[in-house]
């Protein structure tokens, strides 16, 4: 992936310990102790459980409800030091951040609408922000109450070392999806789909129908991921051979389904909350192939999920 010449966003803020850190590595636990399946993070990454059902986070994008609801109001503002980020790593993330400001810009500007950046928070091990506290054993997510992203840098350590699922420069773009997801669901935000989606599930008539909200919720994001992937590469080439292909194979093997059979030895959909392996492909697919918004309407009542 080609990043180098992304412009690198001010909307960062670094609480790390030390200004740079890493942060310190977490267990990964996927299944048992009667949680549903663990996290999955779009193309590749695997997070943490919350062991918060029937919502999980997955890319951080979730709405988590019971204790720690996304559209509660806050607590209080996230605290601490908010440098700039001053590591490799910190550099990458206020790349591809600014990479996705500049995509949404243009695309918001397309359909006479203005777009209003999400800041991205790094930490390391815990922080407070406006859904509450939350720990790296969050994995990545997205607040809407603060509009926020929390994003603890050791989630990509695991991801190359712990769980191998990636490699090189194909990290790189995995990586970069996170981010992408992350933003997909402030997009979602923005638009007004997060608080309906919300209000669906708290009328859902059954954890099955509110799951299938979830899913919905998701694989948009998963599309709306696509989206940047696209409209980056045709203004900043920033797609090198073998990016997706590689990114699409992670999916394969981190899909509801996937990890469901490999946690339990057996799969049960009503209880998927963020789509099949076949279905992320498809939807960040959609979005990488079309470019557009009106791609990835994975509400529509005709929408093959």
């Amino acid at each position: 992936m080609r990043w180098d010449d992304f412009r690198r966003s001010d909307n960062v803020e670094d609480d790390r310990d030390g200004g740079g850190g890493s942060g310190g590595g977490f267990g990964l636990p996927i299944g048992g102790g009667g949680l549903g399946i663990g996290t999955v993070v779009v193309l590749g990454i695997i997070g943490w459980a919350l062991g918060i059902d029937p919502s999980v986070l997955i890319g951080g994008a979730e709405m988590v409800n019971n204790t720690r609801t996304q559209y509660q109001q806050p607590t209080q503002p996230p605290t601490g030091r908010t440098s700039k980020p001053s590591d490799q790593m910190g550099d990458f993330v206020a790349a591809v951040l600014g990479n996705t400001e500049d995509t949404w810009i243009k695309v918001f500007q397309e359909g006479g609408q203005t777009y209003r950046p999400p800041r991205l928070r790094l930490f390391s091990g815990q922080v407070q922000g406006g859904c509450g506290a939350a720990t790296a054993a969050s994995g990545p997510f997205y607040c809407p109450t603060d509009r926020r992203i929390y994003l603890d840098t050791s989630f990509f350590n695991d991801m190359r070392v712990r769980f191998k699922g990636c490699s090189g420069k194909a990290c790189e773009f995995a990586e970069a999806y996170v981010v992408a997801h992350e933003v997909g669901h402030h997009v979602q935000n923005l638009l007004g789909i997060l608080p309906k989606a919300n209000e669906a599930q708290r009328a859902a008539g059954s954890k099955a129908a509110a799951n299938r909200i979830q899913v919905q919720v998701e694989l948009q994001a998963d599309c709306f991921a696509g989206i940047w992937a696209n409209q980056s590469n045709q203004r900043w080439k920033s797609i090198e051979p073998g990016d997706v292909e590689a990114a699409l194979q992670t999916a394969a093997a981190i899909g509801d389904d996937r990890l469901q059979k490999q946690s339990r030895g057996y799969v049960v959909p009503d209880s998927f909350t963020h789509g099949s392996s076949e279905q992320r492909q498809r939807w960040f697919t959609a979005g990488l192939k079309a470019g557009k918004v009106s791609a990835c309407n994975t509400f529509a009542a005709n929408a093959q999920l």
